[in-house]
Protein backbone atom coordinates (compact mmCIF):
# COMPACT_ATOMS: atom_id res chain seq x y z
CA UNK A 1 0.00 0.00 0.00
CA UNK A 2 2.84 2.47 -1.09
CA UNK A 3 5.03 1.86 1.61
CA UNK A 4 2.64 3.20 3.95
CA UNK A 5 2.20 1.07 7.67
CA UNK A 6 -0.96 -1.29 8.40
CA UNK A 7 -2.60 0.40 11.17
CA UNK A 8 -2.76 -1.21 14.79
CA UNK A 9 -6.33 -2.66 15.94
CA UNK A 10 -6.17 -0.72 18.82
CA UNK A 11 -5.41 2.68 17.34
CA UNK A 12 -7.12 5.71 19.28
CA UNK A 13 -10.35 5.89 17.79
CA UNK A 14 -9.75 9.53 17.01
CA UNK A 15 -6.85 8.46 15.29
CA UNK A 16 -8.77 5.60 13.13
CA UNK A 17 -11.39 8.50 11.95
CA UNK A 18 -8.80 10.78 10.60
CA UNK A 19 -6.75 8.21 8.56
CA UNK A 20 -10.42 6.72 7.66
CA UNK A 21 -11.54 10.49 6.55
CA UNK A 22 -8.18 10.32 4.19
CA UNK A 23 -9.10 7.41 2.52
CA UNK A 24 -12.81 7.95 1.80
CA UNK A 25 -11.97 11.42 0.31
CA UNK A 26 -9.07 9.82 -1.77
CA UNK A 27 -5.90 11.46 -0.02
CA UNK A 28 -5.09 8.77 1.78
CA UNK A 29 -3.82 4.98 0.67
CA UNK A 30 -3.56 3.17 4.48
CA UNK A 31 -4.79 0.19 5.16
CA UNK A 32 -7.29 -0.23 7.65
CA UNK A 33 -8.03 -3.63 9.42
CA UNK A 34 -11.40 -5.45 9.06
CA UNK A 35 -11.26 -4.54 13.19
CA UNK A 36 -10.87 -1.51 12.68
CA UNK A 37 -13.90 -0.73 9.95
CA UNK A 38 -16.30 -2.45 13.04
CA UNK A 39 -15.34 0.28 15.66
CA UNK A 40 -15.45 3.45 13.04
CA UNK A 41 -18.71 1.98 11.87
CA UNK A 42 -19.91 1.18 15.72
CA UNK A 43 -18.83 4.66 16.31
CA UNK A 44 -21.23 6.50 13.65
CA UNK A 45 -23.95 4.72 14.58
CA UNK A 46 -24.03 4.69 18.09
CA UNK A 47 -23.82 8.88 16.97
CA UNK A 48 -27.14 8.22 15.17
CA UNK A 49 -25.31 8.98 11.92
CA UNK A 50 -26.47 6.51 10.01
CA UNK A 51 -25.66 7.71 6.93
CA UNK A 52 -21.90 7.43 7.44
CA UNK A 53 -22.22 4.64 9.32
CA UNK A 54 -23.67 2.90 6.28
CA UNK A 55 -20.91 4.68 3.91
CA UNK A 56 -17.65 2.97 6.41
CA UNK A 57 -19.86 -0.63 6.41
CA UNK A 58 -19.80 -0.47 2.47
CA UNK A 59 -16.28 0.54 2.18
CA UNK A 60 -15.28 -2.19 4.76
CA UNK A 61 -17.42 -4.97 2.97
CA UNK A 62 -15.62 -3.47 -0.40
CA UNK A 63 -12.16 -4.16 0.99
CA UNK A 64 -13.17 -7.11 2.67
CA UNK A 65 -16.02 -9.16 0.66
CA UNK A 66 -15.74 -12.12 3.00
CA UNK A 67 -16.09 -10.51 6.54
CA UNK A 68 -18.91 -11.61 8.14
CA UNK A 69 -18.96 -9.48 10.49
CA UNK A 70 -18.68 -6.27 8.13
CA UNK A 71 -21.67 -8.18 6.19
CA UNK A 72 -23.81 -8.29 9.84
CA UNK A 73 -23.26 -4.75 10.61
CA UNK A 74 -24.40 -3.52 7.10
CA UNK A 75 -27.59 -5.50 7.34
CA UNK A 76 -28.23 -3.95 10.63
CA UNK A 77 -28.10 -0.88 9.18
CA UNK A 78 -30.25 -1.59 5.99
CA UNK A 79 -33.04 -2.67 8.98
CA UNK A 80 -32.71 0.71 10.05
CA UNK A 81 -32.91 2.30 6.83
CA UNK A 82 -35.84 -0.02 6.23
CA UNK A 83 -34.25 -1.69 3.16
CA UNK A 84 -34.80 -4.98 4.50
CA UNK A 85 -35.16 -7.52 0.98
CA UNK A 86 -31.15 -6.06 0.98
CA UNK A 87 -30.55 -6.38 4.35
CA UNK A 88 -31.23 -10.35 3.78
CA UNK A 89 -29.31 -10.88 0.67
CA UNK A 90 -26.09 -9.37 2.87
CA UNK A 91 -27.10 -12.46 5.44
CA UNK A 92 -27.47 -14.58 3.17
CA UNK A 93 -23.88 -14.27 2.29
CA UNK A 94 -22.63 -13.95 5.88
CA UNK A 95 -24.45 -17.59 6.67
CA UNK A 96 -22.27 -18.56 3.38
CA UNK A 97 -19.14 -17.27 5.70
CA UNK A 98 -20.45 -18.29 9.18
CA UNK A 99 -23.32 -20.12 9.54
CA UNK A 100 -22.96 -19.99 13.18
CA UNK A 101 -22.93 -16.21 13.94
CA UNK A 102 -26.33 -15.59 16.03
CA UNK A 103 -26.86 -12.50 15.04
CA UNK A 104 -27.64 -13.26 11.33
CA UNK A 105 -30.56 -15.02 12.20
CA UNK A 106 -31.66 -12.05 15.36
CA UNK A 107 -31.26 -9.61 12.16
CA UNK A 108 -33.31 -11.78 9.72
CA UNK A 109 -36.04 -12.66 12.41
CA UNK A 110 -35.99 -8.38 12.72
CA UNK A 111 -36.54 -7.98 8.61
CA UNK A 112 -39.17 -10.99 8.03
CA UNK A 113 -41.08 -9.38 11.16
CA UNK A 114 -40.39 -5.46 9.08
CA UNK A 115 -41.63 -7.11 5.93
CA UNK A 116 -44.88 -8.51 7.53
CA UNK A 117 -43.58 -12.25 7.31
CA UNK A 118 -44.23 -13.27 10.80
CA UNK A 119 -44.57 -17.12 10.42
CA UNK A 120 -41.16 -17.23 8.21
CA UNK A 121 -39.93 -15.26 11.40
CA UNK A 122 -41.14 -18.24 13.59
CA UNK A 123 -39.63 -21.09 10.88
CA UNK A 124 -36.70 -19.35 11.06
CA UNK A 125 -35.98 -19.47 14.87
CA UNK A 126 -37.21 -22.79 15.73
CA UNK A 127 -35.38 -23.98 13.21
CA UNK A 128 -31.75 -22.18 14.36
CA UNK A 129 -32.22 -22.81 18.20
CA UNK A 130 -31.70 -26.60 17.47
CA UNK A 131 -28.49 -25.28 16.04
CA UNK A 132 -27.54 -23.27 19.40
CA UNK A 133 -26.90 -24.12 22.54
CA UNK A 134 -26.04 -22.41 26.23
CA UNK A 135 -26.73 -18.15 26.16
CA UNK A 136 -27.08 -18.33 22.13
CA UNK A 137 -29.99 -20.83 22.61
CA UNK A 138 -31.46 -18.81 24.91
CA UNK A 139 -31.19 -15.34 23.24
CA UNK A 140 -32.98 -16.89 19.96
CA UNK A 141 -35.47 -18.11 22.63
CA UNK A 142 -36.10 -14.51 23.38
CA UNK A 143 -36.35 -13.52 20.32
CA UNK A 144 -38.82 -15.92 19.14
CA UNK A 145 -40.94 -14.94 22.40
CA UNK A 146 -40.84 -11.71 21.01
CA UNK A 147 -42.11 -12.92 17.56
CA UNK A 148 -44.90 -14.52 19.05
CA UNK A 149 -45.95 -11.43 21.13
CA UNK A 150 -46.20 -9.47 17.83
CA UNK A 151 -47.82 -12.42 16.23
CA UNK A 152 -50.33 -12.46 19.30
CA UNK A 153 -49.24 -16.42 19.80
CA UNK A 154 -49.40 -15.94 23.68
CA UNK A 155 -49.81 -19.44 24.73
CA UNK A 156 -46.77 -20.54 22.77
CA UNK A 157 -45.04 -17.34 23.98
CA UNK A 158 -45.63 -18.93 27.21
CA UNK A 159 -44.72 -22.44 26.01
CA UNK A 160 -41.36 -20.32 25.13
CA UNK A 161 -40.04 -18.61 28.73
CA UNK A 162 -40.71 -21.82 30.19
CA UNK A 163 -38.26 -23.96 27.91
CA UNK A 164 -35.93 -21.00 29.08
CA UNK A 165 -36.41 -21.50 32.74
CA UNK A 166 -36.27 -24.78 31.83
CA UNK A 167 -32.84 -24.28 30.16
CA UNK A 168 -31.87 -21.53 32.93
CA UNK A 169 -33.98 -21.54 36.11
CA UNK A 170 -32.66 -18.77 37.44
CA UNK A 171 -33.01 -16.21 34.33
CA UNK A 172 -34.14 -13.19 35.59
CA UNK A 173 -35.42 -11.79 32.38
CA UNK A 174 -37.30 -14.83 32.11
CA UNK A 175 -38.98 -15.21 35.57
CA UNK A 176 -40.05 -11.34 35.07
CA UNK A 177 -41.95 -11.85 32.03
CA UNK A 178 -43.47 -15.33 32.62
CA UNK A 179 -44.96 -13.67 35.65
CA UNK A 180 -47.09 -11.19 33.82
CA UNK A 181 -47.99 -13.47 30.72
CA UNK A 182 -49.07 -16.43 33.24
CA UNK A 183 -52.13 -13.85 34.23
CA UNK A 184 -52.52 -12.57 31.13
CA UNK A 185 -52.65 -16.72 29.94
CA UNK A 186 -54.59 -18.09 33.17
CA UNK A 187 -51.92 -20.47 33.20
CA UNK A 188 -51.38 -20.68 36.85
CA UNK A 189 -51.67 -24.20 37.51
CA UNK A 190 -48.48 -24.91 34.90
CA UNK A 191 -46.57 -21.85 35.96
CA UNK A 192 -47.21 -23.33 39.79
CA UNK A 193 -45.08 -26.76 38.63
CA UNK A 194 -42.19 -24.65 36.71
CA UNK A 195 -41.61 -22.96 39.93
CA UNK A 196 -42.12 -25.20 42.37
CA UNK A 197 -39.84 -27.39 40.40
CA UNK A 198 -37.42 -23.97 40.40
CA UNK A 199 -37.20 -23.94 43.99
CA UNK A 200 -36.71 -27.14 44.53
CA UNK A 201 -33.10 -26.79 43.10
CA UNK A 202 -32.80 -23.14 43.54
CA UNK A 203 -34.67 -22.46 47.45
CA UNK A 204 -33.25 -18.84 47.68
CA UNK A 205 -34.80 -17.72 44.22
CA UNK A 206 -36.53 -14.96 45.21
CA UNK A 207 -38.54 -14.24 42.17
CA UNK A 208 -39.78 -18.12 41.60
CA UNK A 209 -40.84 -18.11 45.21
CA UNK A 210 -43.12 -14.22 44.05
CA UNK A 211 -43.97 -16.13 40.58
CA UNK A 212 -44.98 -19.11 42.35
CA UNK A 213 -47.34 -17.14 44.87
CA UNK A 214 -49.10 -14.90 42.24
CA UNK A 215 -49.80 -18.22 40.25
CA UNK A 216 -51.53 -19.30 43.59
CA UNK A 217 -52.91 -16.21 43.66
CA UNK A 218 -54.44 -16.31 40.63
CA UNK A 219 -55.95 -19.34 41.55
CA UNK A 220 -57.65 -17.71 44.77
CA UNK A 221 -55.90 -19.70 46.82
CA UNK A 222 -54.73 -17.01 49.02
CA UNK A 223 -53.49 -18.95 52.04
CA UNK A 224 -50.80 -20.46 49.73
CA UNK A 225 -50.23 -17.54 47.99
CA UNK A 226 -49.07 -15.43 51.02
CA UNK A 227 -47.57 -17.70 52.64
CA UNK A 228 -44.89 -18.13 49.27
CA UNK A 229 -44.78 -14.58 49.55
CA UNK A 230 -43.39 -14.68 53.13
CA UNK A 231 -40.68 -16.74 51.73
CA UNK A 232 -40.10 -14.28 48.82
CA UNK A 233 -39.56 -11.68 51.65
CA UNK A 234 -37.44 -13.80 53.75
CA UNK A 235 -35.15 -14.15 51.00
CA UNK A 236 -35.41 -10.59 49.75
CA UNK A 237 -36.56 -8.22 52.89
CA UNK A 238 -36.57 -5.22 50.22
CA UNK A 239 -39.23 -6.72 48.06
CA UNK A 240 -42.01 -4.31 47.70
CA UNK A 241 -44.06 -5.78 44.91
CA UNK A 242 -44.12 -8.94 46.95
CA UNK A 243 -45.52 -7.23 49.95
CA UNK A 244 -47.66 -5.48 47.83
CA UNK A 245 -49.55 -8.54 46.53
CA UNK A 246 -49.27 -10.06 49.39
CA UNK A 247 -51.58 -7.14 50.86
CA UNK A 248 -54.38 -7.98 48.07
CA UNK A 249 -54.47 -11.32 49.42
CA UNK A 250 -54.87 -10.61 52.80
CA UNK A 251 -57.32 -7.85 51.86
CA UNK A 252 -59.29 -10.92 49.87
CA UNK A 253 -59.11 -12.89 53.02
CA UNK A 254 -60.92 -9.96 54.90
CA UNK A 255 -56.88 -9.90 57.32
CA UNK A 256 -57.16 -6.08 57.15
CA UNK A 257 -54.76 -5.44 60.08
CA UNK A 258 -51.86 -7.74 58.36
CA UNK A 259 -52.64 -5.95 54.90
CA UNK A 260 -52.04 -2.82 56.69
CA UNK A 261 -48.78 -3.75 57.45
CA UNK A 262 -47.58 -5.01 54.35
CA UNK A 263 -48.88 -1.82 52.71
CA UNK A 264 -46.82 0.26 55.40
CA UNK A 265 -43.67 -1.96 54.38
CA UNK A 266 -44.34 -0.80 50.51
CA UNK A 267 -44.78 2.52 51.55
CA UNK A 268 -41.05 2.48 53.19
CA UNK A 269 -39.59 0.62 49.95
CA UNK A 270 -40.92 2.41 47.32
CA UNK A 271 -42.24 5.63 46.36
CA UNK A 272 -45.72 7.13 47.36
CA UNK A 273 -48.77 5.61 45.52
CA UNK A 274 -52.17 6.94 45.46
CA UNK A 275 -53.23 3.78 44.93
CA UNK A 276 -50.80 2.32 48.30
CA UNK A 277 -52.83 5.00 50.02
CA UNK A 278 -56.01 4.12 49.20
CA UNK A 279 -55.87 0.53 49.94
CA UNK A 280 -54.81 1.18 53.24
CA UNK A 281 -58.22 3.78 53.72
CA UNK A 282 -60.13 0.89 52.63
CA UNK A 283 -58.47 -1.07 55.00
CA UNK A 284 -59.19 0.93 58.02
CA UNK A 285 -62.87 1.64 56.52
CA UNK A 286 -63.36 -2.53 56.28
CA UNK A 287 -62.16 -1.91 60.48
CA UNK A 288 -64.55 1.07 60.82
CA UNK A 289 -62.23 3.63 61.89
CA UNK A 290 -63.21 6.25 58.88
CA UNK A 291 -61.14 9.00 60.30
CA UNK A 292 -58.27 6.89 59.50
CA UNK A 293 -58.92 5.58 56.27
CA UNK A 294 -59.97 9.79 55.76
CA UNK A 295 -56.33 10.40 56.48
CA UNK A 296 -54.83 8.25 53.81
CA UNK A 297 -57.79 9.11 51.34
CA UNK A 298 -56.91 12.25 51.63
CA UNK A 299 -53.26 11.55 51.01
CA UNK A 300 -54.27 9.64 47.97
CA UNK A 301 -55.80 12.99 46.38
CA UNK A 302 -52.63 14.72 47.80
CA UNK A 303 -50.81 12.61 45.02
CA UNK A 304 -53.62 12.29 42.17
CA UNK A 305 -55.77 15.57 42.73
CA UNK A 306 -57.21 14.52 39.41
CA UNK A 307 -58.77 11.43 40.67
CA UNK A 308 -62.56 12.25 41.70
CA UNK A 309 -63.09 8.34 43.06
CA UNK A 310 -61.07 9.45 45.72
CA UNK A 311 -63.06 12.19 47.19
CA UNK A 312 -66.14 10.35 46.63
CA UNK A 313 -64.34 8.23 49.27
CA UNK A 314 -63.46 11.13 50.98
CA UNK A 315 -67.05 11.75 51.17
CA UNK A 316 -68.19 7.95 52.14
CA UNK A 317 -66.18 8.47 55.32
CA UNK A 318 -67.67 11.26 56.24
CA UNK A 319 -71.17 9.85 55.29
CA UNK A 320 -70.79 7.13 57.98
CA UNK A 321 -69.62 9.54 60.88
CA UNK A 322 -73.60 11.59 60.10
CA UNK A 323 -70.98 14.99 59.08
CA UNK A 324 -72.93 15.13 56.21
CA UNK A 325 -72.11 18.85 55.35
CA UNK A 326 -68.19 17.89 54.88
CA UNK A 327 -69.10 14.98 52.62
CA UNK A 328 -70.98 17.54 50.37
CA UNK A 329 -67.90 19.54 50.02
CA UNK A 330 -65.80 16.68 48.66
CA UNK A 331 -68.78 15.24 46.58
CA UNK A 332 -68.47 19.24 45.11
CA UNK A 333 -64.55 18.72 44.59
CA UNK A 334 -65.40 15.49 42.54
CA UNK A 335 -68.41 16.73 40.58
CA UNK A 336 -66.10 19.84 39.73
CA UNK A 337 -64.15 16.56 37.93
CA UNK A 338 -67.08 14.58 36.98
CA UNK A 339 -70.25 16.98 36.92
CA UNK A 340 -72.04 13.83 34.90
CA UNK A 341 -70.94 11.23 36.54
CA UNK A 342 -74.64 9.35 38.11
CA UNK A 343 -73.02 7.63 40.89
CA UNK A 344 -71.93 11.21 42.57
CA UNK A 345 -75.12 12.54 41.54
CA UNK A 346 -76.61 9.73 42.95
CA UNK A 347 -74.39 10.23 46.21
CA UNK A 348 -74.62 14.00 46.04
CA UNK A 349 -78.43 13.69 46.33
CA UNK A 350 -78.57 10.95 49.10
CA UNK A 351 -76.49 13.17 51.67
CA UNK A 352 -78.82 16.34 50.71
CA UNK A 353 -81.26 14.33 51.72
CA UNK A 354 -80.34 14.08 55.34
CA UNK A 355 -79.56 17.50 55.22
CA UNK A 356 -83.10 18.23 54.17
CA UNK A 357 -82.12 20.05 51.41
CA UNK A 358 -84.90 17.92 49.18
CA UNK A 359 -85.04 20.03 46.62
CA UNK A 360 -81.27 20.27 45.70
CA UNK A 361 -81.13 16.58 45.83
CA UNK A 362 -84.68 16.04 42.74
CA UNK A 363 -81.50 18.11 41.37
CA UNK A 364 -78.63 15.69 41.83
CA UNK A 365 -81.10 12.62 41.27
CA UNK A 366 -82.24 13.96 38.01
CA UNK A 367 -79.23 14.53 36.40
CA UNK A 368 -78.14 10.67 37.98
CA UNK A 369 -81.05 9.39 35.51
CA UNK A 370 -80.80 11.67 32.64
CA UNK A 371 -77.56 10.44 32.57
CA UNK A 372 -78.11 6.71 33.00
CA UNK A 373 -81.95 6.38 32.01
CA UNK A 374 -82.03 2.53 32.95
CA UNK A 375 -80.30 2.54 35.74
CA UNK A 376 -83.15 1.62 38.88
CA UNK A 377 -81.08 3.21 41.42
CA UNK A 378 -81.94 6.65 40.45
CA UNK A 379 -85.21 6.32 39.75
CA UNK A 380 -85.80 4.47 43.22
CA UNK A 381 -83.75 7.42 45.15
CA UNK A 382 -85.70 10.39 43.31
CA UNK A 383 -89.48 8.64 43.48
CA UNK A 384 -88.28 7.87 46.96
CA UNK A 385 -87.46 11.45 48.00
CA UNK A 386 -91.02 12.98 46.29
CA UNK A 387 -92.66 10.48 48.17
CA UNK A 388 -91.37 10.84 51.44
CA UNK A 389 -91.65 14.61 50.95
CA UNK A 390 -95.17 14.37 49.88
CA UNK A 391 -94.65 15.70 46.26
CA UNK A 392 -97.13 12.83 45.07
CA UNK A 393 -98.28 14.46 41.82
CA UNK A 394 -94.21 14.39 41.10
CA UNK A 395 -93.34 11.17 42.15
CA UNK A 396 -96.26 9.54 39.88
CA UNK A 397 -95.13 11.61 36.78
CA UNK A 398 -91.70 10.55 37.32
CA UNK A 399 -92.72 7.09 38.29
CA UNK A 400 -94.52 6.41 34.57
CA UNK A 401 -91.22 7.69 33.18
CA UNK A 402 -89.27 5.24 34.66
CA UNK A 403 -91.84 2.76 33.53
CA UNK A 404 -91.30 4.06 30.18
CA UNK A 405 -87.32 3.87 30.70
CA UNK A 406 -87.00 0.28 32.62
CA UNK A 407 -90.71 -1.51 31.64
CA UNK A 408 -92.37 -3.24 34.79
CA UNK A 409 -90.30 -3.39 37.56
CA UNK A 410 -91.90 -5.50 41.21
CA UNK A 411 -89.99 -1.85 43.43
CA UNK A 412 -91.77 0.18 41.02
CA UNK A 413 -95.26 -1.53 41.47
CA UNK A 414 -94.83 -1.05 45.37
CA UNK A 415 -93.80 2.79 44.83
CA UNK A 416 -96.54 3.66 42.65
CA UNK A 417 -98.87 1.79 45.31
CA UNK A 418 -97.48 3.78 47.95
CA UNK A 419 -98.09 7.49 46.02
CA UNK A 420 -101.57 6.20 44.73
CA UNK A 421 -103.00 4.78 48.54
CA UNK A 422 -101.49 8.43 49.60
CA UNK A 423 -103.37 10.50 47.12
CA UNK A 424 -106.42 8.81 48.17
CA UNK A 425 -106.62 6.05 44.98
CA UNK A 426 -106.42 3.36 47.60
CA UNK A 427 -108.85 1.06 45.52
CA UNK A 428 -105.87 1.28 42.65
CA UNK A 429 -103.16 1.27 45.20
CA UNK A 430 -104.23 -2.22 46.73
CA UNK A 431 -104.98 -4.30 42.85
CA UNK A 432 -101.05 -2.76 42.56
CA UNK A 433 -100.04 -4.20 45.77
CA UNK A 434 -101.34 -7.31 45.49
CA UNK A 435 -99.29 -7.64 41.50
CA UNK A 436 -96.30 -6.62 43.72
CA UNK A 437 -96.62 -9.13 45.90
CA UNK A 438 -97.05 -11.80 43.65
CA UNK A 439 -93.96 -10.50 41.36
CA UNK A 440 -91.67 -10.62 44.21
CA UNK A 441 -92.55 -10.52 47.76
CA UNK A 442 -88.64 -9.52 49.35
CA UNK A 443 -89.06 -6.12 48.06
CA UNK A 444 -92.18 -5.49 50.42
CA UNK A 445 -89.66 -3.87 52.84
CA UNK A 446 -89.19 -0.87 50.46
CA UNK A 447 -92.66 -0.03 50.48
CA UNK A 448 -92.71 -0.11 54.34
CA UNK A 449 -89.55 1.37 54.49
CA UNK A 450 -90.96 4.00 52.55
CA UNK A 451 -94.60 4.28 53.72
CA UNK A 452 -94.46 2.65 57.47
CA UNK A 453 -98.13 4.12 57.51
CA UNK A 454 -99.36 1.99 55.11
CA UNK A 455 -100.13 -0.80 57.95
CA UNK A 456 -102.78 1.61 59.24
CA UNK A 457 -104.59 0.44 56.61
CA UNK A 458 -106.42 -2.66 56.60
CA UNK A 459 -106.69 -3.36 54.07
CA UNK A 460 -102.88 -3.86 53.19
CA UNK A 461 -102.27 -5.69 56.41
CA UNK A 462 -105.22 -8.60 54.94
CA UNK A 463 -103.25 -8.36 51.92
CA UNK A 464 -100.15 -9.20 53.22
CA UNK A 465 -101.00 -11.81 55.35
CA UNK A 466 -102.88 -13.38 52.65
CA UNK A 467 -100.08 -13.30 50.46
CA UNK A 468 -98.36 -15.07 53.39
CA UNK A 469 -101.14 -17.71 53.93
CA UNK A 470 -100.84 -18.53 50.51
CA UNK A 471 -97.06 -19.19 50.35
CA UNK A 472 -97.39 -21.73 52.99
CA UNK A 473 -99.65 -23.99 51.26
Amino acid sequence: MNGEPRLPDNDDLQELLIVYERIRSGKGTAFLSEESFERIIDHFDEADALPKAMEAAKMGVLQYPYSSSLLIKKADLLIAERQYQQALDDLDKAEILDPNEIDIYILRTDAYLALDMQEMAVELLELSIERFEGEERIDLLFELADVYDDYEAFEKLFDCLSLILEYDPNNQEALYKICFWTDFTGRNAESIQIHLKIIDEYPYNDLAWFNLAAAYQGLRLYEKSIDAYKFAIVINEKFDYAYRNMADAQMRLHQYREAIESLERVIELSRPEDLIYQAMGLCYEKLRNPSQARFYYRKASHLNPDNARIYLKIASTYSKEAKYAQAVKYLEMGLTIKRLDPEFNLLMGETLVKLGRVRDAVHYFLSAVKVKPRNIKGWEALIRTLFVSRQYADAYRHLKEANIRLGVRPVLLYYESAILISSGKSKEGFLLLEKALELNHRTLKKFLKIFPAAVKHPQVVELILKYKRRKRL
